[in-house]
């Protein structure tokens, strides 16, 4: 004879079966369960934030079923399958699942065959027994019926599954949304993302990405559109001519404003300002993504010609939204037979860039951990040893080389002790600033220094060169000078972003300098191409990379590209909701030919990220 559960019963049944399943969820994470249960004491919040979604879906479960066992089993074996896949994924990628995945289970199988995968056989096996035990349970112990005659029936069951449903998404999409909460709690590591899963437990992790990382579908979107656009790429037709692009961190010409006082002698910058005047460069500045950070941002629309602003009403990070093969720079000059290649002197985690540029389709990546003998400068590498690196990379090449580097010396935090307890910044001279703001300009500047230092060891290695090349140096947004732009409020500078509508466009703009030796501008016809390209002062980082494939007669190869450069003549900036036109006026009110560039340009974008696929 079957036994009953009263109805206390099955929920105290629920609420003890929940909290085992959270728990069997939690064992099967990579990272120490005795270690996380440690940090969950001490933030008990996290004991309720991972439960709760789990018990939530055993009652909607058990309500469906009718049976707290069953609806048990179901939500056992889907979240221990998940945290199982969550353990393999950070093994394997490095990367954490989040929800978006779902929308590739069908590239599961290639990945397979991609990785060799060891698969965790202690959690499987228990989270398999378990399951099996949940079941066994169900079919000899039931619950009583439900007291309301009403729904006791399949319409009952449907309502309770409801219930419980839309209880969880609403949790989603209010609690598990919210970025403070999230942020307040302890991890090890706030900036590599399986740390933080591994820390907070995976499955509030999970319930909190459901809202993050978001592409918004554009109004009007028709995938049969955007596929009819995808026609006519024609590789092969441009100029042999290597390309090394390098984004330098923080790297700004903030220090030609009036406030300085710089004399030839101790210019930070005197590598820029010569190079500007060589008759084979082509300078200005480009309009980025963010203010003071965002470096990855800048490097997607660069590299891609999609806009990190443009992706989401939301703010986002454009590399965790990338999760497939894209069209990008590397593929572009990969199918004229260049050698591609990628370089950062940081951590191959740091934006998820080791799997990115994979996608991105970069032949080679190397990171701080694949180099020898790494240079220091306090606690980055530096940025002469990044350019040792490009020179011996451009040496080593067969053939024409696409090489793309992004720099780190630079980076934040800019207090006193960057460089070490005893290094002597020489000042910047300007008068009348706080003791704080002085110390984050000193050492700022120092690194600016060193910046420009890289750049003129480049233009003069490349100089001496017989191979025909190009160089694209630029930074990847204005550094950080204190809270509520305090630094900049000393310095008299305005480059607050401004409200909605009303963007500053100093907050986003950085140099630019495009260059080519000798060897390379004959071989491009210099001044001609030049002029066709028709390039403004000041561009979107999103057109810069279009550019340069049009500069070195790749301008027909790619419809997308192609489409970018013709973009980029009737707006040459796009900031959220204002454009700069050619004449160099600046507006929210466009044309009808000019919005449905902008429509387009989303709608492909879109379609690029969701579906096309790219081999």
């Amino acid at each position: 004879m079957k036994y009953r559960l009263s109805l206390p019963l099955s929920l105290l049944a629920a609420v003890l079966l929940s909290g085992g399943i959270t728990l069997l969820a939690l064992w099967c994470q990579p990272n120490s369960f005795r270690g996380l249960l440690s940090g969950f004491l001490r933030q008990p919040l996290l004991i309720v934030l991972n439960a709760l979604p789990i018990g939530l879906l055993v009652l909607a479960a058990a309500a469906l079923f009718r049976n707290v066992f069953f609806g048990a089993a179901l939500v056992n074996l889907a979240a221990g399958a998940l945290s199982i896949a969550n353990r393999v994924k950070i093994e394997v990628r490095d990367e954490p699942v989040f929800p978006r995945d779902f929308a590739l289970l069908k590239e599961v199988g290639s990945a397979l065959e991609s990785y060799d995968i060891r698969f965790p056989v202690p959690q499987i096996a228990a989270v398999v027994l378990v399951t099996a035990a949940l079941l066994a349970l169900g079919a000899l112990v039931g619950c009583e019926p439900f007291p309301v005659k009403s729904l006791r029936g399949w319409v009952g069951s449907l309502l309770g599954f409801a219930a419980g449903f839309a209880a969880l998404t609403g949790l989603i999409f209010t609690l598990y949304a919210s970025r403070d909460l999230y942020q307040s709690f302890h991890v090890s590591n706030a900036e590599y993302v399986p740390a933080v899963f591994n820390d907070l437990g995976f499955p509030y992790a999970f319930c909190h990405h459901f809202t993050t990382y978001l592409v918004d579908r554009p109004e009007g979107f028709s995938r049969a559109e955007a596929e009819g656009w995808e026609t006519g790429d024609l590789p092969g037709q441009g100029k042999a001519v290597s390309v090394v692009m390098v984004m330098n961190e923080a790297f700004s010409d903030i220090t030609d404003a009036d406030v300085f006082s710089f004399s030839e002698e101790d210019d930070p910058l005197p590598n820029l300002h010569a190079l500007r005047e060589d008759p084979h460069a082509l300078s200005g500045h480009v309009i980025v993504p963010g203010f003071a950070g965002g470096t990855a941002n800048t490097e997607f629309d660069v590299l891609t010609g999609m806009q990190t602003n443009a992706l989401s009403a939301s703010t986002t990070s454009a590399m965790r939204v990338v999760n497939r093969n894209l069209d990008s720079l590397f593929r572009v000059f990969g199918n004229d037979g260049y050698e591609t290649s990628f370089f950062h002197p940081g951590d191959n985690w740091f934006y998820n860039r080791e799997n990115v540029y994979r996608w991105f389709g970069a032949e080679e990546t190397r990171f701080v951990g694949d180099m020898e003998a790494p240079e220091y400068k306090g606690r980055w590498v530096t940025d002469d040893y990044a350019a040792g690196l490009i020179e011996e990379d451009f040496e080593q090449a067969e053939g024409p080389l696409f090489h793309f580097t992004t720099t780190i010396q630079n980076h934040m935090s800019y207090t006193a002790d960057k460089y070490g307890p005893d290094y002597d910044f020489p000042p910047t001279g300007v008068p009348g600033l706080s003791e704080e703001v002085e110390t984050l300009l000193n050492v700022y500047v120092e690194g600016l220094r060193d910046a420009d230092a890289m750049l003129g060891r480049l233009w003069n290695y490349f100089n001496t060169r017989e191979e025909p090349m190009v160089l694209v140096y630029w930074g990847d947004h204005l550094p950080y000078l204190g809270n509520d732009m305090l630094g900049y409020k000393q310095l008299g500078l305005d480059v607050a972003p401004g409200p909605e509508g009303q963007e500053n466009l100093a907050a986003y703009q950085t140099p630019f300098v495009i260059w080519a030796n000798a060897a390379a501008a004959e071989a491009l016809d210099w001044e001609n191409a030049v002029e066709a390209l028709d390039l403004k002062e000041t561009v979107s980082a999103c057109f810069l990379g279009a550019a340069v494939l049009e500069l070195t007669g790749r301008g027909e190869e790619s419809p997308w590209f192609s489409f970018l450069n013709q973009l980029r003549r009737e707006l040459p900036v796009v900031q959220k909701t204002v454009c700069q036109l050619p004449d160099g006026s600046m507006t929210e009110e466009l044309g009808p030919e000019q919005q449905d560039l902008l429509q387009k340009w989303r709608r492909w974008s879109y379609y690029k990220l969701q579906y096309k696929e790219v081999p």
